[in-house]
């Protein structure tokens, strides 16, 4: 729109609409109460009044006079305040074309909170409240109840040169109880201006002030009279803020396309975000419609939740997409991009079309399909096993290169990190592909479990991950049984709490005659810290008698004395403890004891001298087992003997239950280092990687001992046989993902990493000679699925041209699943100097991606040569990590745990101590959970190490 036009269309607005557009723009209350009083009273014409009614006539004119310059100025003011919301594109241009900063008024310091205008705490407010003897509505943790948002139009536009948008929000609210308080989150946004209307015949409610809340992340709006219940009113705010160069918002990421780099915009708001991008009520229980449209340069496109309904070109090279209306949905699972992908597409047998956006190079490598295909054989097996469609019209999948989480599952825009979508099938391993195909399978589940029925409160959460977790495993093969569907059918576009998801499974139990209150068992597992563990006692003077307990597993037992939450004696689970008997050539079937207290007797009918006890059945319980130490000797016996008598899982909870208990100090240490005995004869995947994820932590706690060869040497023992049985792997272009090849596959791997990790010969040689190979022919002739540990094993053994060489492997590679072994081989140096230049490399956000960035220091600190480095470098460069990562709280207490874990020194527990003690803000649970980890990590090096040596050297004599 023109300025003359623009200015004919100001002076078209009656005087009660230009007074309280301008109160509107300046935030401010309008003409005073006193002129209002002057011009309203009409004085008797006597002598004694003439002086005064020549001051009222003067205050008259006076007020005249400055109605018209407040007219003037909203005249003026509105040419800037209109650029956002109806003209922006006679101005998109100057602010494109700028120097990074934010357009217009915007121009200022984000974290200082406080933009022009009235946007101080109102005076009065706090003192009003003081008086009351109550805290104000804006102060509280939880948005107020007497608002609920119906409906968001939202129209932003986006400037990629300069990394700003400007947006227009309009929220239809509905009063539920009379208040003069608007509070909604906003967070690092500039509110230009407010303006509240109660409808289109009954006109604005003029706003007092408005203000930020930076403490709370809330934006508040005082209104000169309360708003009134069971009415409905329109919120409408301007705003402007910076396309973020972080993980969270509305935020920016680049890459580079035949050497020009490109860069997009993308949106992160699930937990808490979605207040960086617009002001809304930003909880998940705020469930409404969305109307988006976004302007944006021709060169770029738009993507959002729901399909484009129309595009409107400019002559300038803009163009405004606007999309269909959402859904009722929450704040945190809205999304939108913008960016110059391209894309690939297919269409259920229900017609939803599924596009999978990611760089054009990568889009024409066919990097995409894999993903791509499953996901349209993903919703048409969900729709058939939930009995509920898609709800959408499309689900496009966005693939960006960086991101604070593996993705993200926006209803009709899901999001992930190239890493975990994105397949090159020439060069990507076996698992990459079952790692790529859990995520998509876990994230296309919450369209169900998340999107269509939304959690009331952060507290619920693993309602939702809960069931994607669980499908993530079962996938598409194995569901289970019997399992009633109400439960998405009644919360369909609603929120659902845990009891709502007890009484659905209550419900079904009836049907089939069953009466158990489910609320009642699994609260206990729901609103309980941490997990139990079983212990089973035989009754050494009554036959058949077994002492079943159950406690509270910690790895740290003394913590409990320490902390009264840990040492709570009240921790009581209602347990189905499903348990068999066996012998040296059978296994009886499994009968199920329901454990409620802290101890109990129960008989074993079968149970004799000479039989065994199993626990938990295929790990089906959320909880550890142990055992007497006799009733662990008949196990190992049986494993030694004839394992098969035991099933697959079974022999792998065994494993994992015995490391773990003896790691808290329930067992002796030697008892799951006699379990993995038997692994020579294991043909089975599933107890080996049992046993690595068991050993690595171990292997940890030793790695700097002057003992270390002792175990080294006891495991390489155990994995000798099964490495020479099992050999090395061909270069096998087979892609088929037949079951019995990818467990044989996958089984290799695992022994060839357990063979390298500790030092066998064989396997370092035939790593080195694989690494030589590429290096001298340039052709990378190593086999794929286990290219990550040759990779990392040539770069431990030989010198630093081979670190050299892999480092520019990493930057010459597109292929997103080789970049991502190629940086962790980097980790595996034994060179401290390199080390150290890797890490100071990994802040350079050019080199190294943000969330690529965590990885190389977690994977420094694992290395026994490095993790002294990590540790100091994180400390010293904790305010730069902070600042780019406490947000994201998932990837900062990923990297505090990581840095920290294998800590296990007094000096380092110290360390850490003095370290939380300077830096108390931000991360204070994940700093607290690593220090209750450094804690039992000294406690077991101080009782339990030298138990465990001794047996070792008495072991390997014999």
């Amino acid at each position: 729109m023109a300025l003359d036009e623009k200015r004919e269309k100001s002076a078209s607005f009656t005087p009660m609409m230009i007074e309280e557009d301008a109160a509107l723009r300046n935030g401010s209350r309008g003409l005073s109460g006193q002129w209002a009083d002057a011009v309203g009273v009409r004085p008797r014409t006597t002598e004694r009044h003439i002086t005064v009614h020549k001051r009222l006539v003067l205050g008259f004119a006076i007020s005249i006079l400055a109605l018209l310059v407040v007219t003037m100025i909203a005249v003026l003011l509105s040419v800037r305040f209109e650029e956002c919301s109806t003209a922006a594109a006679a101005d998109s241009p100057a602010r494109a074309s700028g120097n990074g900063s934010l357009p217009g008024a915007a121009r200022l310091n984000h974290d200082a909170g406080e933009p022009p205008g009235r946007q101080e705490e109102a005076p009065g407010e706090e003192e009003e409240w003081q008086r009351r003897r109550q805290p104000p509505p804006w102060t509280q943790l939880r948005l107020p109840r007497h608002l609920r948002p119906l409906h968001y139009n939202l129209m932003l536009s986006a400037f990629m040169e300069n990394f700003t948008f400007c947006g227009e929000v309009n929220v239809q609210i509905e009063c539920l109880n009379a208040s003069r308080y608007i509070v909604l989150h906003a967070h690092r946004v500039h509110i230009e201006a407010v303006q509240v209307a109660e409808d289109k015949l009954s006109g604005a409610v003029r706003v007092s002030s408005f203000f930020l809340y930076p403490q709370n992340q809330v934006f508040v709006v005082v209104l000169n009279r309360s708003l009134e219940a069971q009415r409905s009113y329109n919120l409408k705010i301007i705003y402007s803020a910076l396309i973020e160069n972080e993980l969270l918002g509305f935020f920016r990421s680049s890459y580079v396309l035949h050497g020009e780099r490109r860069f997009l915009g993308v949106t992160q708001f699930s937990p808490t975000h979605a207040r960086k991008a617009f002001p809304c009520f930003d909880e998940p229980i705020y469930k409404a419609t969305f109307k988006i449209s976004i302007k944006h340069q021709a060169t770029y496109l738009s993507l959002s939740n729901m399909p484009v309904e129309t595009s409107v070109f400019e002559e300038d090279g803009w163009v405004t997409d606007h999309f269909s209306q959402t859904p009722l949905m929450s704040t945190y699972y809205l999304a939108w991009a913008v960016c110059n992908f391209t894309y690939r597409e297919t269409t259920t047998k229900n017609g939803v079309v599924v596009r999978l956006y990611a760089r054009p190079d990568a889009i024409r490598r066919g990097s995409g399909d894999y993903a791509l295909n499953i996901t349209r054989r993903l919703i048409e097996f969900y729709e058939d096993y939930f009995k509920v469609p898609y709800s959408l019209p499309k689900l496009d999948l966005l693939a960006v290169p960086k991101h604070p989480y593996a993705a993200m599952e926006n209803w009709g825009l899901s999001v992930f990190v190239e890493q975990r979508i994105l397949l090159d099938p020439s060069i990507s391993s076996i698992s990459y592909l079952l790692d790529v195909t859990m995520v998509i399978v876990h994230e296309l589940c919450h369209q169900w479990f998340g999107d269509l029925v939304t959690p009331v409160w952060w507290e619920d959460v693993w309602l939702k991950e809960g069931f994607a977790h669980y499908f993530e495993f079962v996938g598409t093969d194995y569901l289970y049984p019997g399992w009633n569907m109400d439960y998405l059918t009644i919360h369909k576009y609603g929120n659902a709490a845990r009891n709502d998801l007890w009484n659905t499974l209550s419900e079904a139990l009836k049907k089939v005659g069953k009466f158990v209150n489910i609320q009642e068992v699994m609260d206990q597992w729901t609103l309980q810290m941490g997990y139990p563990v079983i212990t089973i006692m035989r009754n050494e003077t009554a036959d058949n008698i077994v002492v079943i307990s159950q406690e509270h597993f910690i790895y740290d037992i003394d913590a409990k004395t320490r902390d009264p939450d840990l040492g709570n004696n009240s921790y009581l689970w209602q347990i189905p403890l499903t348990i068999a008997v066996g012998n040296t050539s059978h296994i009886s079937s499994e009968a199920i004891i329901w454990v409620s207290n802290k101890s109990e007797h129960h008989r074993i009918a079968a149970l004799d001298e000479t039989s065994w006890l199993l626990g938990n059945i295929n790990q089906t319980g959320y909880f550890r087992v142990n055992y007497d130490i006799r009733n662990w000797r008949l196990l190992i016996d049986q494993l030694m003997r004839n394992h098969e008598v035991i099933s697959v899982s079974n022999r792998a909870g065994l494993i994992d239950d015995a490391f773990n208990l003896a790691r808290a100090g329930y067992l002796p240490q030697n008892i799951p280092l006699e379990i993995i005995r038997y692994l020579s004869e294991e043909k089975d995947f599933l107890p080996w990687h049992a046993a690595s994820r068991a050993l690595y932590p171990l292997d940890k706690l030793l790695d700097r001992t002057e003992n270390y060869n002792i175990f080294n040497e006891y495991i390489l023992k155990q994995v000798a046989a099964m490495y020479l049985k099992l050999g090395w792997p061909t270069n096998n272009l087979n892609r088929s993902l037949v079951q019995a090849a990818y467990q044989h596959e996958e089984l290799r791997r695992e022994v060839i990493m357990l063979a390298c990790s500790f030092g066998n010969k064989h396997c370092h040689q035939q790593a080195a000679t694989l690494i030589s190979d590429w290096i001298s022919s340039n052709r990378n002739r190593i086999p794929l699925n286990v290219r990550d540990v040759v990779y990392c094993t040539g770069v431990s053994l030989m010198d630093e041209d081979v670190w050299e060489f892999i480092w520019m492997k990493f930057h010459s590679t597109t292929a997103v699943s080789e970049k991502k072994i190629l940086l962790e081989a980097l980790t595996c140096s034994d060179d401290r100097n390199l080390l150290n230049r890797l890490l100071n490399l990994s802040l350079n956000s050019e080199v190294v991606l943000d969330q690529d960035a965590i990885d190389v220091i977690i994977h420094v600190a694992r290395n026994p040569h490095g993790r002294d480095l990590a540790w100091k470098f994180f400390r010293e460069k904790w305010k730069i990590l902070n600042a780019r990562y406490g947000e994201a709280l998932f990837m900062n207490s990923k990297l505090i745990s990581g840095v920290t874990e294998f800590l296990n020194t007094e000096e380092e527990l110290n360390e850490l101590k003095n370290f939380i003690k300077s830096y108390k803000e931000g991360a204070a649970s994940s700093f607290s959970r690593a220090v209750e980890t450094v804690e039992a990590n000294v406690r077991w090096q101080m009782l339990y190490k030298e138990e465990l040596f001794q047996w070792l050297r008495k072991s390997l004599i014999h």
